[in-house]
């Protein structure tokens, strides 16, 4: 995630400073990094940009801007932001990328933390353009402001996510989505793979071009209300995992990588869907280059 992030700034002119605690990880940075100029057929100059860092004090020691990309893990965070509060000037906004935990649970450490931000960037950043900009209680209106004009100015899609809520707004509509599609295959209503074909070729082929809040007011609410007044009662209600999903886990079923998860997975089959995934999406990001 965070060479993807480091392209993102350095292709638009930023000077961007890369830090990895991991020696190994800052070693192969550069060429990670290169290579996404060369995906997206960017100019190389924009490698000049870049610096790499083994120290994190000296990362940050200029920065206006800090994004934290590190494991979704509380503790780790915030280990990191305490070092960031510490060495980054005290006018640098801190932002932390994270999927789901709480932005006051990162930024507890700090003591100004009103420079504390949340930006959730989707993965691979550098093909996905949203990010949702997550506000804490604590966070400044300056600080957002200057977050969405930033992201903004290197070619995202920044989105204000006005309340500090797990999983924000994009994973909260994912996982509710598949919370009921572990719930149908659990019940028997179908397998899996039918699962996933009345998603893409269903509803899902219209969803990068239609909201389901625009189709809901496009078809007219009443009709989306006559729906919910037979639906919506006999939804999954779950409360935690379901114990499916936990017993798959418990059992190693984990998914392509050991060719078994809600479905079985050949290498060849794992490595199809990988290589679809990536084309579409290296394709969107082109055709935008192009359009823009």
């Amino acid at each position: 995630m965070g060479h993807g992030i480091a392209y993102i700034f350095a292709s638009a002119g930023y000077k961007v400073a890369l830090h990895d605690a991991h020696a190994p990880t800052l070693e192969s940075a550069p060429r990670r990094i290169e290579s996404l100029f060369e995906l997206l057929g960017t100019d190389k100059a924009g490698l000049a940009n870049l610096e790499y860092h083994a120290d994190i004090a000296t990362a940050v020691a200029n920065a206006d801007f800090v994004f934290e990309a590190v494991a979704e893990k509380p503790e780790v965070k915030q280990a990191v932001f305490a070092k960031l509060d510490e060495c980054a000037p005290v006018n640098a906004i801190l932002a932390t990328n994270t999927s789901a935990i709480p932005i006051r649970e990162v930024g507890k450490v700090v003591k100004k933390q009103q420079r504390v931000i949340g930006t959730h960037y989707w993965n691979p950043p550098h093909l996905i353009p949203l990010v949702e900009v997550v506000q804490a209680e604590f966070t400044s209106q300056d600080t957002v402001d200057r977050t969405m004009a930033l992201l903004t100015g290197v070619g995202m899609s920044p989105v204000h996510v006005k309340k500090d809520i797990p999983g924000f707004i994009g994973n909260r509509l994912q996982h509710a989505l598949k919370r009921e599609c572990i719930a149908l295959v659990a019940n028997g209503v179908c397998d899996a793979e039918t699962v996933d074909k009345v998603v893409k070729e269903g509803f899902g082929a219209r969803l990068a071009v239609i909201g389901p809040l625009e189709q809901s007011d496009m078809v007219g609410l009443g009709l989306t209300l006559d729906i919910h007044k037979v639906l919506i009662a006999d939804l999954d209600r779950t409360p935690g995992p379901d114990p499916f999903l936990v017993e798959k886990v418990a059992k190693g079923e984990t998914g392509m990588a050991v060719g078994q998860g809600f479905r079985k997975w050949t290498p060849e089959q794992a490595a199809e869907v990988r290589t679809r995934l990536n084309k579409f999406l290296v394709d969107a990001a082109r055709n935008k280059a192009k359009r823009s």
